[in-house]
């Protein structure tokens, strides 16, 4: 708990047991993710290691070698690609069938949307030409009808995910533990885990109960579009069993909706049609009278409602639900969050006002990439591609902010989320005014909305998020200030240290014989 701060708190060091130099450092509240899969990310480190890799063959010699290295696998699981290394974003069967012909091969996407697979996959998921079009999902096909070996959403992904093998309770405990000491030393110490299934709730509880988070998570069950009124009385059950563990490391207070699925793969729901491809304008996931149908139960049962929506017409669908929602339970304070948030209706920003709306963004996406230069902006074309991330628009609009990584699709630190939130460029500082730069944020917002934004969201202002009297002492000793570093330097402070409710989840090694390290060593 933390007893004082500023001159109150120095008036406190002449009686303090212990005093700490901070040796130039700065002291801030810890960050928070408001939107990520901390449990994919551990089970990245499982498969070939994919993702620096710069070119399809080498991919392809990555998950040769892995499967060499591992005969007794009978499946090659890994992820995540590149989309932007095969045109279109489109990947061929028989380039991963040179590399391992005699198993199944299923490879995930940077954004886990997509998937890649080889023939010896598509055999075992029984997928060839006849295979209808799976609702909510695309199979990609050659002219005669053929699969071409990539699969898009979560329809056409779960005919081979059901056929291929699952991982282990233990794997799944190693892999949270792995994840957040990732987030720990990244100043990190609350998650909101976006995409949880039942059957990973063991592997949460074991961990939590083990000791094993390194940061407080909370889950967010999956709403399923085709099977949700069945889902009440499961989500209940594993709430009531985390709230029964009574650990402060883990909560499960929220449902997660999958309105629309990506631009980059068309599925993004858009209000008028893709630039590159006229007749298409996305692939909703719901109806909406399910939706509102569904929003309105979990909404009734005290849930948070937390949305994926990437397109126009998904940010527009949320809206609409919502009030439905409103309508129907009545006003509560519910905070419901929209994720991504990727093209708004300049419209519809009152709207999220009204409506009370957290807006996630992952500031990290907010610049221009080759994702975004090669497969996002042709999708879109101008002036729409203009619209994109509007965080500075809805800041001024006074709609609440909160920030988050959605790592593993892309980063899971906070400090160059930071930066490009501010400056609108790329690693590389590009361009030099940034891109749609009216939508920068200053630094203030920016940190806001990784800490005290966050905490909001989780209904947890009054407990962490900020640096006062009162609050636990989860905070984060960074290398510099950041509202004192020139913007393109943000991405260059480091995390020192890390403390969650006063107990160091971090610390770097040349600090380690400098900084506590009890429980009640920071106040």
């Amino acid at each position: 708990m933390i007893e004082a701060v500023g001159v109150e708190a120095l008036a406190l060091a002449s009686r303090a047991d212990e005093t700490v130099d901070l040796d130039g450092g700065y002291l801030s509240a810890s960050f928070a993710d408001g939107h990520a899969h901390p449990l994919l990310g551990g089970l990245e480190e499982m498969g070939p290691q994919i993702r620096s890799c710069t070119s399809v063959p080498e991919i392809a010699e990555a998950v040769r070698k892995w499967a060499n290295a591992h005969p007794a696998d009978d499946w090659i699981i890994g992820a995540s690609y590149d989309a932007t290394l095969a045109p279109d974003g489109v990947f061929d069967a028989e380039w991963l069938d040179a590399a391992v012909p005699d198993r199944p091969v299923l490879l995930k996407s940077w954004d886990y949307h997509t998937v890649w697979v080889n023939s010896a996959a598509l055999r075992a998921a029984g997928i060839d030409r006849s295979t209808p079009e799976p609702a909510l999902g695309r199979i990609v096909r050659r002219p005669d009808g053929s699969p071409r070996g990539t699969l898009m959403e979560a329809g056409a992904i779960d005919l081979v995910l059901r056929v291929a093998p699952g991982y282990s309770l233990e794997d799944r405990v190693n892999a949270l533990e792995s994840a957040t000491a990732r987030y720990a030393a990244a100043g990190v110490t609350w998650i909101q885990d976006a995409w949880v299934e039942l059957d990973d709730v063991p592997a949460y509880l074991t961990a939590a109960s083990a000791g094993r988070l390194n940061a407080r998570i909370n889950l967010a069950f999956r709403a399923d579009p085709q099977d949700w009124t069945n889902q009440p009385p499961g989500f209940e059950t594993a709430r009531r069993r985390i709230r029964e563990l009574g650990s402060p490391m883990l909560t499960a207070n929220t449902v997660k909706f999958f309105l629309d699925g990506i631009i980059e793969s068309r599925t993004a729901f858009m209000l008028t049609p893709y630039t590159d491809a006229p007749g298409e304008a996305g692939l909703p996931n719901w109806l909406p009278e399910d939706l509102h149908d569904a929003m309105a139960r979990f909404d009734a049962l005290g849930f948070q409602l937390h949305l994926h929506a990437i397109g126009d017409a998904a940010v527009r669908m949320a809206l609409d639900a919502l009030e439905v929602v409103q309508r129907r339970n009545g006003p509560r304070d519910r905070r419901p969050v929209i994720a991504h948030l990727q093209v708004v209706d300049p419209n519809d920003i009152p709207r999220l006002v009204k409506l009370g709306a957290v807006a996630n963004f992952e500031p990290l996406w907010a610049c221009a990439d080759d994702v975004m230069r090669l497969l996002t902006i042709p999708r879109l074309g101008n002036p729409r591609a203009q619209l994109q991330y509007p965080i500075a628009s809805l800041a001024k609009a006074g709609v609440p902010l909160s920030f988050g990584s959605d790592w593993p699709v892309t980063g899971h630190h906070p400090l160059p989320g930071l930066a490009t939130a501010v400056t609108r460029q790329t690693a590389d500082h590009l361009p030099a005014a940034g891109w749609i730069p009216d939508e920068r944020v200053d630094i203030e917002t920016a940190l806001a909305a990784y800490t005290s934004g966050v905490s909001y969201q989780a209904f947890a202002e009054h407990e962490w998020g900020t640096l006062r009297p009162g609050m636990r002492a989860d905070m984060a000793l960074l290398s510099a200030n950041p509202m004192q570093v020139q913007d393109d330097r943000l991405a260059d402070i480091e995390v020192l240290g890390t403390w969650l409710a006063g107990r160091p989840t971090y610390l770097q090694r040349s600090r380690a014989e400098k900084l506590p390290t009890g429980p009640n060593s920071v106040t």
